[in-house]
């Protein structure tokens, strides 16, 4: 939310590049909402029941925001790639796409939630009706059919393979090509500044896909993929912030004049009353 303040009323942070970082905000408070609240409830309350309907409401939402992450996090690779690759078409070029980029992942990512959804919720539940996860996701429903999963498990390995591991090698170019023309920019301070306007970027996307791609497009069912996805639910979505502030400096300067511009608004305020106090006193005497 901080992140989204300073995005509004900072001049300086209208570029694409963080008209993106503000989207992706959007999308992890959201993403966050869907899965740690119930999550809570069971921890604090020990309501641990949930009706089929909610839960699989809970599984289409939580798909849709990690796919939309997944291809949100792609199309901000393509502006910094843009940005570095082609610097004198960048504006011109981002300011008719810039929009259309930031929807194309939701209709990817309704689309393909859709399609694993419906499919896992078309399975047979007879029993047992215990979920061995911490929210309802693909892999542990799918296992409390009673119907044969296979086709249904095939088609979450299929749509894993277009939804997370195709950006992640999509991805994986981009960069390739951002580091080659880096090295061939001769000054160390232009490679610093071009790589720096990356590092953040390349940060969160290692930390999602690589969980990502271990729990969806190799499924176990195990300790280990609860482990997993407690990362790139809750872990992930908590350093991302911290990332993209931390590490960027115009967003650490804007954050530094909003602080500065709430510290004199302070001081004014108390040296007023001050003086209302003061002025106050002496009529009374």
């Amino acid at each position: 939310m901080i992140i989204l303040l300073l995005k509004h009323s900072d001049a300086n942070l209208n570029s694409p590049m963080y008209y993106f970082i503000s989207r992706f905000a959007i999308l992890e408070i959201i993403f966050v909402s869907i899965i740690v609240p119930k999550l809570l409830d069971i921890l604090t309350a020990g309501r641990n029941r949930v009706s089929f309907g909610a839960c699989f409401l809970q599984l289409y939402c939580a798909d849709t925001t990690g796919i939309v992450e997944c291809y949100l996090l792609t199309v901000m690779v393509f502006d910094r790639h843009l940005a570095i690759t082609s610097p004198l078409q960048y504006l011109v070029i981002m300011a008719q796409w810039c929009k259309k980029l930031a929807v194309l992942p939701w209709i990817v990512g309704l689309v393909g939630a859709f399609i694993s959804t419906i499919f896992t919720a078309s399975l047979k539940f007879c029993g047992p009706n215990v979920i061995e996860h911490f929210f309802c996701d693909l892999a542990p429903l799918q296992n409390l059919a009673c119907s044969d999963p296979h086709v249904s498990n095939l088609i979450t390995s299929i749509t894993a393979i277009f939804v997370v591991l195709l950006p992640f090698i999509t991805i994986m170019g981009f960069y390739s090509h951002i580091i080659i023309t880096i090295l061939k920019i001769k000054s160390i301070e232009g490679k610093h500044k071009a790589f720096s306007t990356c590092s953040s970027h390349l940060l969160v996307s290692s930390l999602y896909f690589c969980t990502g791609i271990t729990v969806y497009v190799m499924p176990s069912d195990s300790q280990h993929d609860r482990f997993l996805a407690f990362i790139y639910t809750i872990v992930t979505p908590f350093l991302n912030p911290f990332i993209y502030t931390f590490r960027n400096r115009d967003v650490k300067c804007a954050f530094l004049k909003v602080l500065n511009s709430l510290n004199s608004l302070i001081l004014n305020k108390v040296q007023l009353n001050s003086k209302a106090q003061f002025v106050g006193a002496k009529k009374w005497f």
